[in-house]
């Protein structure tokens, strides 16, 4: 039997210097998501399905909560990984700190963890990349 023990999260958190909008965009406008995350068909609207593609699959997801600037989650799911993606945005002094939490690791899902404790990291550098090159 699985408790809310069991289910592990990844959370990664970065201040970056840049306002929350931009970094919004980045978060929200698919042409932008793709430099940084993967090709998708995202938009910023509650209750809307999309798919994130890359070359080892496709992602079901669906946005779950919209606060622009503020916050945005949606679930991940897919290789039988079900799990939600949060972003927190917090105003700071020199510019934006970015959380985002995937929750919903399962204790047997080891792989499907460690790749996340792996990947995210790697994002993040790109959207700083993607960031710099904007506006």
């Amino acid at each position: 039997m699985n408790t809310a023990v069991d289910v592990r999260s990844v959370v990664v958190e970065r201040e970056m210097p840049f306002p929350a909008e931009k970094l919004w965009r980045a978060l929200t406008q698919p042409h932008l998501m793709e430099e940084w995350l993967m090709k998708s068909d995202f938009s910023p609207q509650v209750g809307r399905g999309f798919r994130f593609e890359a070359q080892w699959g496709a992602l079901d997801c669906e946005v779950l909560e919209v606060e622009p600037q503020r916050s945005l989650a949606y679930t991940w799911n897919g290789m039988g990984l079900e799990s939600v993606v949060t972003w927190t945005l917090t105003p700071t002094a020199a510019g934006t700190r970015l959380r985002m939490e995937q929750v919903g690791f399962k204790p047997e899902q080891e792989q499907a963890y460690r790749g996340a404790m792996a990947g995210w990291p790697r994002f993040f550098d790109g959207l700083e990349q993607t960031l710099a090159r904007l506006d």
